[in-house]
């Protein structure tokens, strides 16, 4: 019998294919990509055109080891990595890696893995598609060349160890710009008016909005005033029916945004779940950016609308993707089996799973019909009229399964279920109330709206969206935070049985949960390139790049002639960037600091933003760290003399001096050379000496336990750790079996557990 060697990435996928092929293949995991640019200088041959060099990296050796020698012993090897740029360039660098000979290989793709897409992808084998392969070595490449020219003379002239990408620059530019935007906004105050009417003959409550807003409170009392003693009617009733279609399958970036607002997940955890359920044969692949659907499961679909609901809840449905560069061949994300309604995982992959199930039925659900009713209400002493919206759902087709989250819900938008009225009836109005109302700042992104913003700019592709968010937070440009809000008050003018009130309420404004925020390294870094590479942050150039791969991908364009006509400027701007010895630095003076006359500085030190009194001749200045989310360009001199505050003394404990402060890592407590971190409910500015004397002991217990015991002619400790006992072996830490008391192991026990984890990790 023919010998089939199936190699793929995963080893979960490679368990899931196994399960539908018979006698005679064999299926392995090459765990991803294989080789990759050289580590070690560039990787790149810049004189013969852009020539990549790449290497098996130290961890992957055993992997193309073992499958070259499955490869020899095979007939055919069949390279089934995934079905995008990213799989093809695994099946091409397999096939080089491997020697395997292309009488030998089979290249095949499928979109789902269900028995019948494995067999019919075995069936139909194809050779590896070369513009797929150049597409994405041509983004590889040129990240390479941004990220190794322009990281040095980030180091040079801003801080060490920082770095720029061709995205995830562009990705920060975004967050720094809508962070100015925010703090150069002010907010306009005016008024809203909405009225509370009863029909006459009735006990229902209808609220109206006045069609005018007012800009002062005295427009807003005077229009109360024309009120007083005022007869309302209806005007005018119009009753029209309105069709709601559904919302398309959902795409990469569509399934992100969604799974944000409705299952508070962010990027990267939807696509690690979204992987998992893709990989056990649940849904078609993840990282799409079509809309279509395939004849079978627009078949299948239909089938389980009429089954589940009735006949006329059925209406088929093609969709097509307006996003740039959208792979129409491709099929949107949807179960494989639609019939199942449910599936078996955990809490999120079945909550993921449920998301995507609904969102594909309901996208082949007839559209809902609703009549849609607009009131108005007029007084006889005023021109302006109250205006009313409801809504009565005269069929509900697919919002019996779902509805399509929004990013900026409010609660005026939803209209009302309306009792009968009739034209000319009277409207007795309960109450009459102005409110002061403010025009909003723009949001700051969330992971989801981010992608959401990427991809209307063309920027990026649905496998980059989730490493671009995580790259960013990684490098600390940004960070995700919850803004408290401030407290802000607001008026109100209340006509009621012929008599006006006012009050003054309160109301927590700008309060936000897990927004994308700017760090102060991420705008220095953002400021820099806008001036110095203003292409490398400008959003229609890189879209246009990413439309260059696209075409590349079509095979329209020569990969290294569009690496070329990016780098010979590019390089040029590195060059005469690097002879420019200015150094780079963002500096604020906040003002005087009153108590000693010295000027108070915001700047970014070695370590970090800082606050610094006293000019940089003055040998007695003084630096304080600024908190984590506090911004050079927003902090004022009240905030810097509130962090100046420290270090304070808090008090002394066996005739040794105890001071709080923050520092590189956050809050502590100092005493002697020790420094004990702030837990997060004690404020370095309050804590208390009590507090302080039971963090000391506390930390000296711990100590005290760290050690259970040490060999120190093997370098092997036995140690307490933030997460249990474990051995410490020079600069390794191996885990030590559950069940095992750490207090009785000998260094034989522990060699041996050394030896077998360390058999673990080489396997």
């Amino acid at each position: 019998m023919e010998e089939n060697l199936v190699i793929v990435e995963s080893p979960a996928k490679a368990k899931t294919i196994e399960r539908f092929l018979g006698e005679g293949f064999t299926v392995k995991s090459s765990y991803g990509h294989i080789r990759d640019l050289k580590k070690k200088d560039l990787g790149i041959d810049i004189e013969n055109g852009f020539e990549p060099q790449y290497e098996i990296p130290k961890e992957k050796k055993k992997v193309v080891s073992d499958l070259a020698a499955a490869a020899k012993k095979a007939d055919v090897v069949w390279l089934a990595s995934d079905e995008d740029r990213e799989g093809e360039a695994i099946a091409w660098h397999l096939q080089q890696a491997l020697n395997i000979p292309e009488d030998k290989s089979r290249r095949i793709v499928f979109h789902e893995i269900t028995k019948n897409a494995i067999l019919d992808a075995i069936e139909n084998p194809r050779g590896i598609d070369s513009n797929l392969v150049m597409a994405q070595q041509a983004r590889r490449v040129l990240d390479r060349l941004v990220g190794f020219e322009l990281s040095p003379i980030l180091w040079k002239k801003i801080q060490p160890k920082l770095s720029a990408g061709r995205v995830q620059s562009v990705a920060v530019r975004l967050i720094v710009d809508r962070e100015r935007e925010i703090n150069s906004f002010e907010a306009q105050p005016y008024f809203r008016v909405e009225g509370i009417f009863i029909p006459e003959g009735s006990k229902v409550q209808i609220k109206g909005v006045l069609d005018k807003r007012f800009s002062t409170i005295e427009e807003a009392t005077e229009f109360l005033e024309r009120c007083k003693g005022c007869s309302f009617d209806i005007s005018s009733i119009e009753k029209k029916e309105i069709k709601r279609s559904p919302a398309a399958p959902f795409t990469t970036s569509a399934l992100q945004q969604e799974a944000s607002r409705k299952l508070g997940l962010s990027v990267g955890q939807t696509m690690v779940i979204a992987q998992r359920l893709y990989e056990n044969g649940l849904i078609t692949y993840m990282r799409t950016d079509s809309t279509n659907l395939s004849s079978l499961a627009l078949n299948t679909a239909k089938e389980a609308i009429t089954s589940m609901y009735g006949a006329q809840y059925s209406q088929p449905r093609n969709y097509r993707t307006r996003s740039k560069g959208a792979q129409e061949a491709h099929e949107a994300i949807r179960p494989t089996y639609i019939s199942n309604t449910s599936i078996e995982g955990t809490a999120n992959e079945k909550r993921l799973y449920t998301l995507i199930w609904k969102r594909t039925i309901a996208s082949q659900m007839a559209d809902a019909r609703l009549e849609k009713t607009d009131v108005t209400i007029s007084g006889d002493r005023i021109s302006e009229k109250f205006l009313v919206q409801g809504e009565q759902i005269i069929f509900d087709g697919f919002l019996k399964v779902y509805i399509e989250g929004r990013d900026d819900e409010d609660e005026n938008d939803k209209a009302t279920l309306l009792p009968s009225l009739n034209l000319g009836q009277t409207m007795i109005d309960k109450s009459i109330t102005a409110t002061e109302k403010f025009t909003q700042r723009p949001p700051r992104y969330s992971e989801a709206s981010l992608v959401k913003k990427l991809e209307e700019l063309g920027i990026g592709r649905p496998s980059t969206y989730a490493p671009t968010i995580s790259t960013i937070l990684k490098r600390g440009y940004v960070i995700k935070s919850d803004k408290p809000g401030t407290p802000r008050d607001f008026r109100e003018i209340t006509l009621s049985k012929g008599t006006i009130t006012s009050t003054v309420k309160s109301e927590i404004a700008g309060r936000e949960k897990n927004r994308l925020c700017p760090e102060n390294i991420g705008m220095v870094v953002t400021d820099f390139l806008s001036t110095n590479f203003p292409d490398i942050l400008d959003y229609g150039f890189t879209a246009k790049v990413e439309a260059d791969f696209d075409n590349i991908a079509k095979g329209n364009l020569v990969w290294n002639e569009v690496i070329s006509d990016f780098y010979e400027p590019f390089h040029e701007k590195v060059t005469s960037s690097l002879q420019d010895r200015t150094y780079t630095h963002m500096e604020r003076t906040l003002g005087i600091d009153p108590a000693t006359g010295k000027p108070v500085i915001a700047r970014m030190g070695r370590y970090g933003p800082l606050i610094q009194r006293g000019s940089n001749d003055d040998p007695d200045k003084q630096f304080v760290s600024m908190k984590k989310g506090q911004l050079i360009e927003e902090i004022t001199l009240k905030d810097a003399l509130q962090l100046l505050k420290l270090p304070r003394t808090v008090g002394e404990h066996k005739g040794k001096v105890i001071t709080a402060a923050i520092g590189r890592y956050g809050p502590y407590i100092k005493v002697d050379s020790t420094f004990i971190s702030l837990p997060k409910e004690l404020d370095p500015y309050t804590v208390t000496i009590d507090d302080a004397i039971k963090l000391i002991a506390e930390h000296e217990l711990k100590e005290s336990q760290k050690h259970i015991a040490e060999f120190p002619e093997y370098k092997i400790q036995v140690l307490n750790g933030r997460y249990g006992p474990y051995i410490k072996q020079g600069k390794n830490n191996y885990k030590i079996p559950r069940g095992t008391d750490p207090s009785s192991l000998d260094v034989a026990d522990c060699l041996a557990i050394i030896e077998k984890e360390n058999a673990k990790k080489s396997k």
